[in-house]
């Protein structure tokens, strides 16, 4: 009776960890907090990983830092996590990267420097920066009003040095780049970025007070993912937990999806669900087309002898290639607070998650 016991339990973990069906909804809820796998540790010295990009056709994987303290770095990972190329790019911090596959160049987002900037794929330590754009400095949205349950609203008067902070980015499939702001609370476009003439023109898409934040972390619109069809762009706003969805044809903006913790890059994977690396929750969260999660995969597991994260610690990036979820875990420090775990890492590095069938 004990074996049999023995034996139900441990099919009934195994199922929860694989996934839970739902009558309602053909798709799995599934929970896997040991999906995370090593990748690629950054070289010693080289912190704060932010962007991340990959090469579809060669494997190969890009990282940019994002540090105010030091040197900041474009490295490009073989598929096995070597590191084959690095690029300085002195003390502006960068953010999004995004990889042009057509014309085979990466293109950068410095976030310091408030350009848009691009490499070709087989950059190496001395290869010349292109600007391609710069962000414009709009200032902040309009104030938003926040409707309390009692019938009372609040009113949030966003600030702005009007200092533009390029962050996250996506290409379409007519070459254009979507471009976020965190802290503009703004998009932009960039159309036929391979092509234009450099500066290249940079168009408001929105500028809207649900694009800005006064949480925590204090970053408002960041990851940027469009929808199949390149109707809807999905756009996460950190300091409020959300995902948002923007209507490319209206301008609207409404919440797609609610309470996932520091909502940072975002990742469409092609059969419909989008992929959110929650830096403040350390997981990446799975949203299917209603915005309902279905599934939580990683956690932060500790600190490794070595002084790198252990399964993921402030995740940022998120990139799909093949069946796996490459991941960047930022692992940087917020509040100055000790008691971060993030206060204890020493070496950076780059994970690596398994990506559920559906």
């Amino acid at each position: 009776m004990k074996k049999l016991l023995a034996a139900a339990v441990a099919l009934a973990s195994t199922c929860f960890a694989c996934g839970i069906a739902s009558a309602h909804d053909p798709d799995r809820f599934v929970i896997n907090r040991d999906a995370v796998f090593p990748f690629a540790t950054l070289p010693d010295g080289v912190r704060f990983p932010e962007g991340l990009a990959a090469n579809p056709a060669t494997g190969d994987i890009f990282v940019a830092t994002f540090d105010s303290g030091s040197p900041n770095k474009v490295m490009r990972f073989s598929p096995s996590g070597r590191l084959s190329a690095i690029r300085d790019f002195g003390a502006t911090p960068l953010l999004g990267l995004d990889f042009d596959t057509q014309h085979r160049k990466l293109y950068i987002l410095n976030f310091g420097a408030s350009k848009l900037q691009r490499l070709p794929a087989n950059f190496n330590a001395q290869t010349p920066v292109e600007d391609v754009a710069t962000i414009p400095a709009i200032g902040a949205p309009a104030a938003r009003i926040a409707a309390n349950p009692d019938g009372s609203v609040d009113t949030i008067n966003f600030g702005s040095s009007n200092f533009p902070a390029p962050n996250a980015m996506t290409f379409s499939r007519s070459g254009a780049v979507y471009v976020s702001d965190s802290f503009q609370g703004a998009i932009f476009r960039i159309d036929d970025v391979a092509h234009c003439r450099m500066p290249c023109a940079v168009v408001t898409v929105s500028h809207d007070p649900l694009l800005a934040t006064a949480g925590f972390p204090p970053f408002g619109a960041n990851g940027v993912a469009l929808n199949d069809d390149e109707s809807q762009l999905f756009v996460a706003n950190t300091g409020d937990n959300h995902v948002l969805k923007l209507d490319l044809s209206t301008g609207a903006i409404t919440v797609f999806a609610e309470s996932i913790h520091g909502a940072d890059g975002v990742v469409a994977d092609g059969s419909g669900r989008l992929w959110v690396a929650a830096n403040q929750g350390d997981e990446i969260i799975g949203l299917n087309e209603t915005g309902r999660v279905v599934a939580r995969l990683g956690e932060f597991k500790g600190i490794a002898r070595d002084g790198s994260p252990i399964g993921l610690l402030f995740p940022a990036s998120p990139v799909v290639l093949g069946d796996w979820i490459y991941v960047t875990n930022l692992a940087l420090p917020l509040t100055g607070n000790p008691n971060e775990w993030e206060a204890d890492v020493r070496r950076w590095n780059v994970v690596r998650v398994r990506l559920p069938r559906r």
